[in-house]
């Protein structure tokens, strides 16, 4: 089993035809075809379903495309990290974000990278915090934001900044500057995310200790299908103020920060321990610290206090 196979074979998967991999990878196709089969004689099983509108990957495809994708992702990064250094910094980046950070972090970060380091690539995965340890763990993302993950043997988390959360509802349903408690859940209709996660975790735990549980309405994965129910009157729900600047600054939405008892979480970076970064992405990830340091020491990231050194 050598690259080239490997590189077939992901090409093939990708295109679902030899011939269309072929041109993918600039070689002629009875060599992809070549390379393939000699995969599927090494290893005893076929790779994929040759049918009449394609080639489509058998069960043993798809376990052997998964770890081979994986593997030429960690030859890529060992290149970039031993090949010698001439000035400018080149390679991607790979970084998780939260949904709720990207309208404050997403553009500014691409543009201070490329201004410093135009041949620097960055690749910019967006999701929740589940998601997101999952894909580090995976090696599909090399750094990543968190929320309240604690480091171990095989993760190593900087804690970053606490972030205050808000009770969110509809234009015209809060009273501009004045805080809410926990208490006031107990009677609205929430719209959460799927639990796990983190967020749903935190609103739970702080209604179980006041002594109720909360009336979820809608459960959805989309931050953006969370804050558009909530905007066109379903429900209210609860997020930092850095997802819904926006919307709040256009009177779509409102917000007041919950207190008594006070709502927040913690936002860390956190790598896979057992994986040295690429400069590419150590450089990456200094810029993001330093971008989010800046945003709530000049207080344009509200309800944030900055904890790092």
């Amino acid at each position: 089993m050598d690259i080239k196979q490997l590189r077939a074979l992901l090409a093939i998967a990708e295109t679902g035809s030899a011939t269309k991999a072929a041109e993918l990878l600039r070689i002629v196709q009875p060599a992809v075809s070549r390379h393939v089969r000699l995969l599927e004689e090494e290893l005893g099983v076929e790779l994929f379903e040759r049918e009449r509108h394609g080639m489509v990957l058998t069960d043993a495809g798809r376990t052997l495309v998964e770890y081979g994708r994986r593997a030429l992702q960690e030859l890529h990064r060992a290149r970039a990290e031993i090949k010698p250094a001439a000035g400018a910094i080149s390679g991607t980046a790979v970084i998780g974000l939260l949904p709720s950070t990207c309208e404050l972090l997403a553009a500014e970060l691409v543009a201070t990278v490329k201004a410093r380091h135009p041949q620097l690539g960055i690749r910019l995965n967006v999701g929740y915090a589940g998601n997101l340890l999952q894909w580090l763990e995976a090696g599909d993302v090399e750094v990543a934001l968190l929320y309240d993950t604690k480091a171990s043997p095989g993760l190593q988390v900087e804690p970053l900044l606490d972030e205050q959360l808000y009770l969110i509802g509809p234009a015209g349903s809060l009273s501009p500057g004045e805080d809410e408690t926990v208490e006031r859940l107990r009677d609205l209709p929430l719209i959460l995310p799927n639990a796990p996660h983190g967020l749903r975790s935190v609103v739970e735990h702080a209604c179980a200790v006041a002594g109720f549980s909360p009336t979820i309405a809608v459960e959805t994965n989309s931050l953006a299908v969370q804050k558009n129910l909530v905007a066109k009157g379903f429900g209210f729900t609860v997020l930092p103020s850095s997802a819904v600047s926006g919307e709040m600054e256009d009177g779509v939405l409102a917000g007041a920060p919950v207190v008594s008892p006070n709502l927040a979480r913690r936002i860390v970076l956190a790598h896979a321990a057992t994986r040295r970064l690429t400069p590419a992405t150590s450089f990456a990830a200094a810029e993001l610290v330093a971008l989010m340091k800046r945003l709530v020491l000049d207080g344009a990231w509200p309800g944030a206090t900055w904890i790092s050194d």
